[in-house]
């Protein structure tokens, strides 16, 4: 079977704007050989027909499909190979594709042959079309339209559709949420190889956004749902607005699925009804966790959690950790968290919280046992930035190198994240700051004062088949006010082990009191760079340094010590990200018993 030229071109153009596709076999492997003639192998389109023929792509698999399905893939590449090449600009294509020498178009896919072995695709592309003349109008101020649709560039399908898309985005994003494309005139000249285009737009009425209806929810109340979503009743359409109202529906967890669907009829004085069409999620989750260190032992964690604790979306989580099982970092640490929080308490982007937590740790250089209770508010003011504001009362016992304290805090936690990495646990390209500044007013044991820390991450990834990703991290931190003999000991900063310097013993480097004795820091610096090698789809090596320092200072000046480490690790992808192992060592700094630590967990180390 041939394809060519006098196939009804202007009609395939015409249903492709129109919303038509082409449908795809199921994937299958071809243990045949096949080859692709009549274009050059080096070019670029050799690569774009490979890359869209079916018996191309299966053939690394290393499946072995039936000669039936040999038969209805090639049988199915005569479609695909065609939008490939009108998408490249050729109109008048030849395509034929033989097995075994024989038209794959005349084998009927029910008496297949015994057996194939090589399958041949013979492509003669013909001339390559370039627009004419491409006009869209009417396009609403601001709009733009691809460069590529524009006499003398090639007459690509794909093209064609993305202008009349952004034509009819740039409507909708000014209120007209009908805007359609209500004629095309499309002429080809194939003696001049020339395709001429006039799409015509009907921006249709400017809409404002009616009542949102509710679908499909069952415990969570409607007022609620409309409260979350935020969708402005009244005020002009827009688009963005449909998506934020969606993103602050499946923010909250309670919701497995969240679709926001327009009307298709225009309701009274030129409103949109829009329905929300929900799935709930079970409302109650469990989950737990581990990390293993050779310093720090093995670290378990669990959670249970409500998601529509009161019929309002409300979240409640109760969690608790044991850290240290088994290791070398001082004792065991437990903790125990109980958090709640209201989504769209006062508007639909800020939502309040309350946290109540008792800890213990039992660190190397110091012992800590805690109680906080803490309340405030949490702002979106975007998918990537978030603040929060939150008032606290701490009420602790310590015991360090200058003795046992007790002491009671007023605290004023701030904080502000902006995460613009492309995946949280496994980072390609972006960077990530968090910032939180704490003051506090000693109501006993201590002195006012002010506790600083910012976390900055950036990565860059190069290369595609193998790629190589740099991540860089640099951690600053500061205890401002009281003395280092008078600030709370679960304050003050230390530095080594997973979290800072790997390869360096847990918390090995602190403030030297005299006589080896160690306290913590009122200064705090951490860098860290990796190198992650992609060797296969799944596996990966890294190579890591990392540095840090400690100081009595306030703020960094330089008196105080620094130590570093570095070492290798090993990455296995998995669906819930990468499971970490790291094998480091200490490289300068204060000399340890230790010569290296192993490091065990999920997720980049950073």
């Amino acid at each position: 079977m041939r394809v060519t030229k006098e196939q009804t071109v202007l009609r395939l153009l015409g249903r492709v704007l129109g919303g038509a596709g082409l449908t795809c076999l199921a994937s299958l492997t071809l243990a045949a050989e096949v080859r692709i003639t009549g274009i050059d192998n080096d070019s670029d389109l050799y690569d774009t027909v490979a890359g869209g023929s079916l018996l191309i792509e299966q053939t690394s698999e290393e499946l072995t499909p039936t000669t039936q399905e040999v038969v209805a893939a090639a049988q199915a590449d005569y479609g695909r190979l065609l939008a490939v090449l009108y998408d490249q600009g050729y109109f008048g294509p030849v395509i034929t594709i033989t097995l075994d020498g024989t038209d794959a178009a005349a084998i009927p896919p029910v008496q297949p042959p015994r057996s194939i072995n090589q399958a041949v695709i013979n492509i003669s592309t013909g001339p390559k079309f370039r627009f004419g003349t491409a006009k869209i109008a009417p396009v609403a101020p601001g709009t733009e339209i691809p460069e590529e649709f524009a006499g003398g560039q090639t007459a690509s399908l794909s093209v064609l559709k993305d202008a009349v898309s952004e034509g009819i985005d740039g409507w909708r994003a000014q209120g007209y949420a009908k805007a359609a494309l209500s004629s095309q005139t499309l002429t080809a000249r194939h003696a001049d190889q020339i395709i001429n285009a006039d799409l015509v737009l009907a921006p249709g009425p400017k809409l404002r956004f009616g009542r949102l209806q509710i679908s499909g929810n069952e415990d969570v109340r409607e007022d609620r749902i409309r409260d979350i979503a935020g969708l402005p009743e009244g005020e002009v359409f827009s688009p963005e607005e449909l998506r934020l109202a969606a993103t602050r529906l499946r923010r909250t967890g309670a919701f497995s699925s969240v679709a926001l669907l327009e009307a298709e009829q225009i309701g009274p004085d030129a409103t949109l009804p829009i329905t929300a069409q929900i799935t709930e999620n079970a409302p109650r989750r469990f989950g737990f966790g581990a990390e293993l260190g050779s310093l720090e032992g093995l670290t378990l964690s669990a959670f249970w959690m409500h998601r529509n604790l009161l019929g309002g979306a409300e979240r409640l989580r109760i969690e608790g950790e044991i850290k240290g099982i088994g290791g070398n970092s001082g004792g065991e640490d437990y903790s125990l968290s109980a958090r709640f929080e209201r989504p769209a308490t006062f508007n639909e982007d800020t939502d309040f919280y309350a946290l109540a937590e008792i800890e213990q740790l039992d660190e190397v250089n110091y012992f800590s046992r805690q109680l906080d209770l803490e309340a405030g508010i949490e702002r979106y003011a975007s998918e990537e930035r978030t603040y929060t504001l939150g008032v606290g009362l701490r009420r602790a016992e310590t015991r360090d190198v200058f003795g046992e304290n007790r002491y009671t805090l007023l605290t004023l936690p701030l904080s502000a994240t902006f995460d613009y990495r492309d995946n949280t646990l496994d980072a390609k390209n972006g960077y990530y700051i968090d910032a939180s500044v704490m003051p506090f007013l000693a109501v006993s044991g201590s002195d006012n004062g002010m506790r600083s820390l910012i976390d900055a991450r950036a990565y860059r990834t190069f290369g595609e088949a193998r790629p190589v990703t740099l991540a860089l991290r640099g951690q600053v931190g500061s205890v401002y006010g009281p003395d280092i003999s008078t600030a709370p000991a679960d304050y003050l900063f230390y530095s080594g082990g997973g979290g800072t310097v790997r390869g360096q013993p847990y918390q090995s480097l602190g403030v030297d009191q005299g006589s080896g004795d160690l306290s913590g820091g009122r200064s705090f610096v951490s860098v860290s760079a990796e190198a992650r090698f992609s060797v296969t789809d799944t596996i990966g090596v890294v190579g890591f340094v990392d540095g840090g320092y400690i100081g009595s200072e306030e703020f960094y000046d330089g008196s105080g010590e620094w130590h570093s480490g570095a070492g290798v690790g090993l990455r296995y992808n998995t669906g819930i990200g990468p499971i970490r192992l790291d094998v480091a060592v200490p490289t300068s700094g204060p000399e340890t018993d230790e010569n290296f630590q192993v490091y065990i967990g999920i997720g980049q180390s950073f």
